[in-house]
C-alpha cells in the first residue's frame, strides 16, 4: 500500500514558473541527393511575467519535439528586463537586421498595443501598458530579436545614476 502512494507522487506533473508562447512554426526542407528532407522549425518565447524573458528556436522532424527544443533554448537565453510598475522606464528603439521596434511607455490602463511577434514577448515579460511600432521588415524572427534588443537596452533611474556616479535624486 505504501508503495502505491509513493509511485503516485512521482507521476505528478511538475509546474514550471515560466509561461511559453509559440510565435511561429515553419516547415523547412533540405534538398539532398535522395530527395527533400522535411523538418519543422519553431520559435518560442518563454517568460515569468515578472521581468524575465527568453527567446529560442528549435528544429526537428516532428513539431512537438521542435517546440520542446525551442523552449529549452529559450530558458537558456533568459534576460532580466527592468520594469516601472506596469510599463517600461523610457522610450527605446530595438534594431535587428532590417527590423526595428519602437517601444514607448504608456499610462496605466492603456494595455498592450503591439502587433505580431513583438506582442508575445512583451506580454511574457509582464508589461501591461505599452505602445509599440514595428518598422522595416515584419519577419517574425527578426521582429522578436529587435524587441529583445530594445528591452535589454532599458535602464532604470538607479542604473543611470550608478553609471554617472551620482545619486538618483540628482538626475
Amino acid at each position: 500500500m505504501a508503495m502505491k502512494q509513493q509511485s503516485n507522487k512521482s507521476f505528478k506533473k511538475v509546474e514550471s514558473e515560466f509561461e511559453n508562447k509559440v510565435i511561429s512554426i515553419r516547415r523547412v526542407t533540405k534538398t539532398t541527393k535522395g530527395g527533400r528532407n522535411l523538418s519543422f522549425s519553431a520559435l518560442v518565447a518563454v517568460g515569468n511575467m515578472k521581468g524575465k524573458v527568453g527567446v529560442g528556436s528549435g528544429k526537428d522532424s516532428e513539431v512537438p519535439k521542435a517546440i520542446e527544443k525551442a523552449i529549452t533554448s529559450a530558458k537558456k537565453n533568459m534576460q532580466a528586463i527592468p520594469l516601472v510598475g506596469t510599463t517600461i522606464p523610457h522610450e527605446v528603439l530595438g534594431k535587428f537586421s532590417k527590423s526595428s521596434v519602437l517601444l514607448m511607455p504608456a499610462k496605466e490602463g492603456t494595455g498592450v498595443i503591439a502587433g505580431g511577434a513583438a506582442r508575445a514577448v512583451i506580454e511574457l515579460v509582464g508589461i501591461k501598458d505599452i505602445l509599440s511600432k514595428a518598422y522595416g521588415s515584419r519577419n517574425s524572427i527578426n521582429s522578436v530579436k529587435a524587441t529583445i534588443e530594445g528591452l535589454k537596452s532599458l535602464r532604470t533611474i538607479e542604473q543611470f545614476a550608478l553609471l554617472r556616479g551620482k545619486l538618483p535624486e540628482e538626475i
